[in-house]
């Protein structure tokens, strides 16, 4: 089977944005690819993480993945920082990535901005570490948006010189995962944003663990335009609003837009919201009943994460140990 590796970080639950766009998608790939899927703590605190909060979003993290349908029994899931071999080799990586390649990483200058120089080492480095949370496990294939695509061609760029260098055949390859219909869920508040957790106003997202009264006054106060819905996408055009809302009701019922349209033509959005606020519910009680019950028995979600993280383990040690004997480090035994 082709191996997949995909990582998550702990910020928080997880939003319709995040589980439509990404999670939902891994959930059949169990089936036909041998997955590995990390909580990926490590690169969370390339910025400032209160300790109670990476704990708790951890857990959060991890109860949602498995309430969205991962299966322990069918994919690897486990903790970043519960696999040493991650640090370890991204340090090796480090010494291998030149400060060119970094330079030209488009996200670093996005998220530190105009304070880079305050900016952590770790968040300018941070692709490195990327690309060994992949090439750790060989992995040949990773979901990845838009705005990964990049690091996953430095990824390859370090393989590549290792490879070249020490004259070895160690690291595969990568390339994007393209599978399944990846929705694209903006923000209730301003459909030319994406939906995201980093949002001053909760109002502009829906959380997988929201009760139903709150996703139904979410949609109710989603920001819309007072035309009614045209009969196909294209008279879509210039309502993004209008557009994100379509689409998600599409995505919570399995069918396309022009399907939802088809029905709903003519519909002012005062009838089409509260349709939409009912199949989200219908879709999401399900996922937010089951993270609750994760997170009531913490004992037992983190005994699931550490059998997980065994097995990440008996796949990593034998390629970092790859790594360091073409490196010339001695064998410690």
């Amino acid at each position: 089977m082709q191996r997949v590796f995909s990582g998550i970080q702990p910020s928080g639950v997880p939003t319709l944005g995040n589980y439509l766009g990404a999670i939902r998608n891994w959930v059949p790939m169990q089936d036909t690819h041998d997955c590995l899927y990390c909580v990926v703590d490590l690169h969370a605190i390339t910025q400032f993480q209160k300790p109670e909060d990476l704990l708790r979003q951890t857990r959060e993290m991890a109860a949602a993945l498995l309430a969205c349908g991962l299966d322990p029994e069918k994919c690897v899931l486990f903790v970043q920082s519960h696999v040493p071999a991650h640090a370890e080799l991204a340090w090796l990586f480090n010494c291998v990535a030149r400060i060119g390649w970094l330079n030209r990483m488009t996200q670093f200058k996005d998220k530190a901005g105009k304070n880079a120089e305050n900016a952590s080492t770790g968040l300018y480095v941070y692709p490195n570490l990327m690309a060994a949370d992949i090439l750790l496990y060989k992995a040949t294939s990773v979901p990845v948006g838009d705005d990964q695509r990049q690091h996953l061609e430095l990824a390859n760029d370090i393989a590549g010189k290792f490879n070249h260098d020490y004259a070895v055949e160690l690291f595969p390859r990568i390339e994007p995962f393209i599978g399944g219909v990846a929705a694209r869920v903006m923000s209730l508040r301003d459909g030319t944003k994406k939906m995201s957790k980093s949002d001053p106003s909760d109002q502009s997202r829906i959380n997988l663990n929201d009760p139903d009264d709150e996703i139904r006054n979410k949609i109710k106060r989603a920001k819309t335009d007072p035309d009614p819905l045209p009969e196909t996408p294209a008279g879509l055009g210039g309502r993004p609003e209008a557009r994100n809302l379509v689409g998600i009701l599409a995505a919570v019922t399995g069918r396309s837009p022009e399907a939802v349209l088809a029905e709903h033509a003519g519909q002012g959005f005062g009838a089409f919201k509260p349709l939409l606020a009912d199949a989200l519910i219908a879709h999401l009680a399900p996922i937010r009943t089951e993270m609750e019950r994760l997170l009531r028995d913490t004992a037992a979600l983190d005994a699931a994460l550490r059998r997980g993280a065994e097995k990440a383990e008996a796949l990593a040690l034998p390629t970092l140990a790859e790594a360091k004997a073409a490196m010339g480090f001695l064998a410690r035994s």
